[in-house]
C-alpha cells in the first residue's frame, strides 16, 4: 500500500527543547516529511524524520540559515516565564523579528505562534474577551507577546505571511489551581489546535485562545471558528478539585485579574 502523503515537506519546530516543545516533538512527526528541530540547549540526536539545529533566535544569520527549506513554523521559542528585560528582548523581541524576516527570505508562508493569556493578563477577570478585545499585558513577558502578534499581523499585511496566534492558556493533564479551571489546555487539544493553524486553507492573521471546552472561562473563540478547532476535553473533568463555587473574590491582586500571579512579578529590574 503506497504511503499516505503528508501535508508538509518540512515544518521547523522552534523552542523543541522546552517544556511544551518536548511534548510537540513527540506527536507532529505524521505532518511532515522532515521536522526541523530548533533551540539553544541540547536536544540530543535526530531521530528518523527529524533534523537538528542548534541556534540562538538573536542571530540573525543564523535564523537565515535555519529557514531554509521550511514549508511551515511552529514558533515556540524564547523566554515562557517573566523575566528581566534584557533575555526577553534578546529572545523574545529581536528573535521574533529574526524569524519573521527569514520566513520572508525564504518563502515561508504560514507560521502558528505560541503567544500567551498574558498578553492579555490584566483584565480584569468578570470581563469576557474575544479576538478583537484589546491586549492587556501583565509583565515583559506579556509585552514581547503583544510585540509579537503585531509583528505577524506587519507580515501579513506587507508580505502575505499567514500567522495564527495561540494566546496559549495553561496546557497540562490536569488542572493544579481555580484559575487554571477557565485557563486550561488538555495537550491533545493544543496538538489539534496546532494542526487545526498548519492545514486551513487560508487564515490570514488569526488569533485564537488556547483552551479546552471549559465550562468556565473568560475566553470566546468565535472569531477564529474558520479554524475548525473543536477541543475534545474540558476543565469540568477536574471541577471536584475545587469545589468551592464561583471564583476567588480576595482582595489581593492575583485574583482581580486574569493573568494571575504575573500581574505581580514583573517588571523585573536589573
Amino acid at each position: 500500500m503506497e504511503a499516505q502523503k503528508k501535508p508538509f515537506r518540512r515544518i521547523l519546530l522552534t523552542g523543541a527543547a522546552g517544556g511544551l516543545g518536548k511534548q510537540l516533538r513527540e506527536r507532529i512527526g505524521a505532518w511532515a516529511d522532515v521536522v526541523r528541530l530548533s533551540d539553544r540547549a541540547n536536544l540530543g540526536e535526530a531521530r528518523a524524520g527529524e533534523e537538528v539545529v542548534h541556534c540562538d533566535l538573536a542571530d540573525r544569520d543564523g535564523m537565515l540559515a535555519l529557514l531554509e527549506g521550511v514549508d511551515a513554523v511552529l514558533h515556540f521559542g524564547g523566554i515562557s516565564v517573566e523575566d528581566r528585560w534584557d533575555p526577553i528582548l534578546q529572545a523574545n523581541i529581536i528573535g521574533l523579528k529574526n524569524l519573521y524576516e527569514a520566513a520572508h527570505k525564504a518563502g515561508v508562508k504560514r507560521i502558528v505562534f505560541a503567544s500567551s493569556n498574558h498578553a492579555i493578563g490584566f483584565h480584569p477577570t468578570t470581563v469576557h474577551l474575544d479576538a478583537d478585545s484589546p491586549t492587556r499585558p501583565d509583565g515583559y513577558y506579556g509585552l514581547s507577546k503583544v510585540f509579537g502578534e503585531q509583528m505577524s499581523r506587519y507580515y501579513w499585511d506587507r508580505f502575505g505571511i499567514e500567522t495564527v496566534c495561540i494566546r496559549i492558556g495553561s496546557v497540562m493533564e490536569v488542572p493544579k489551581t481555580h484559575r487554571i479551571l477557565r485557563t486550561y489546555m488538555h495537550p491533545d487539544d493544543l496538538v489539534e489546535l496546532l494542526r487545526c493553524s498548519l492545514v486551513t486553507p487560508r487564515v490570514g492573521h488569526t488569533i485564537v485562545y488556547g483552551m479546552s471546552d471549559n465550562d468556565a472561562n473568560w475566553w470566546d473563540n468565535s472569531k477564529a471558528g474558520h479554524l475548525g478547532f473543536r477541543p475534545k476535553h474540558s476543565s469540568r473533568e477536574h471541577e471536584h478539585l475545587f469545589p468551592f463555587a464561583g471564583y476567588p473574590a480576595d482582595d489581593d491582586e492575583p485574583s482581580k485579574y486574569q493573568g494571575g500571579p504575573f500581574v505581580i512579578q514583573g517588571p523585573m529590574y536589573e
